[in-house]
């Protein structure tokens, strides 16, 4: 492949995430698809004139792939990354990455080894309010950041209980691993490295092995805090994230479809105090992080950089929900 030549993709996973994936590939060209379902594979693949397999190892190792895209089930996630990774692809891999910490580690390793690109499916980190959150506390205009409050959760459907995400083999855990850790991800994205994890998971109302809400309190060296909620008892989708500084906050509400109209408000703060400045932007239109993560991850590509939310930052955000199941069963 040379620098100026469009990604030749494979996905592994024809779900709903590997077709997002696939509908956000821009000039990159979808070569392959593998699922178990032939027929859900078949479909896939037909939008782009791809071939179709029920071999996952066939199309992560096949000579005109130059990229591998991961959204499976949570238990193949680390596995298909690693041979992706030893047959010299580069990876996107979906959240959580792997079932544990443990499992990613091998993972890490051997990214840090490849020189390939791998990077871990933190979409969010996309979502327009939370990047132009990104600039403005970049900017300074908040000031020293103090703390984080955030809830982001659902109301499940009909027979969750009984889907894969509610299957401890298959999913390695509940709402704290599946939307919690983009949470923890975003928290770690603007106060750095949690020291000390307080919290709990807990099942209140599906009736399955698995949580279906985590309460999480995380702190920095520096005693910067994180308030997080993880629920698949909300009832109304819900996404809120707010980003409190010395100076003003920032509230991000909304992800866009059925969690509402994607906002940020920023609230500055007058010398006087007082009701503070209050600026408002709204983002109405169709969600567009994940053809953004895709060109930002094959930007990295071309130019041979490292990307951001690699394995590391994965690992880093499974620790925290790990320690959070570890209070839990005390």
């Amino acid at each position: 492949m040379s620098a100026h030549s469009p990604l030749r993709v494979g996905i592994v996973g024809a779900g709903l995430i590997g077709r997002k994936r696939a509908a956000a590939l821009g000039e990159s060209r979808l070569m392959v698809v593998a699922d178990v379902d032939a027929k859900r594979a078949e479909s896939l693949a037909a939008t782009a004139g791809a071939a179709a397999t029920t071999d996952w190892r066939e199309a992560a190792g096949r000579d005109d792939v130059d990229a591998v895209i991961v959204a499976t089930t949570n238990d193949f996630l680390a596995p298909v990354a690693l041979a992706a990774i030893e047959a010299g692809k580069h990876v996107l891999v979906e959240k959580p990455a792997a079932r544990s910490a443990a499992e990613l580690a091998g993972v890490a390793e051997a990214a840090a080894r490849s020189g390939v690109c791998v990077r871990v499916g933190f979409n969010h980190r996309f979502h327009p309010a939370l990047m132009k959150a990104r600039r403005i506390v970049d900017a300074g205009e908040v000031g020293p950041l103090m703390y984080i409050r955030a809830r982001y959760g659902h109301g499940g459907r009909l027979g969750y209980e009984k889907e894969w995400r509610a299957d401890p083999e298959v999913a390695g855990g509940g709402e704290m691993l599946d939307q919690g850790v983009h949470l923890v991800d975003l928290a770690r994205w603007f106060l750095g490295d949690f020291v000390d994890v307080a919290g709990h998971v807990g099942t209140f109302f599906w009736n399955m092995r698995v949580e279906d809400n985590g309460f999480a309190i995380l702190r920095t060296a520096d005693g910067r805090t994180a308030m997080l909620h993880a629920s698949c008892t909300e009832w109304k989708n819900l996404f809120s994230f707010e980003i409190f500084g010395r100076d003003g906050k920032l509230q991000i509400d909304g992800l866009g479809g059925s969690y509402g109209v994607e906002s940020l408000t920023f609230y500055k703060m007058l010398p006087q105090m007082g009701p503070p400045e209050t600026t408002r932007w709204e983002w109405p239109f169709e969600d567009r992080s994940w053809r953004l993560e895709w060109d930002y991850f094959a930007g990295c590509v071309a130019a041979g950089h490292k990307p951001e939310a690699g394995p590391e930052d994965a690992l880093a955000a499974l620790r925290v929900v790990e320690r959070l199941y570890d209070l839990s069963r005390r």
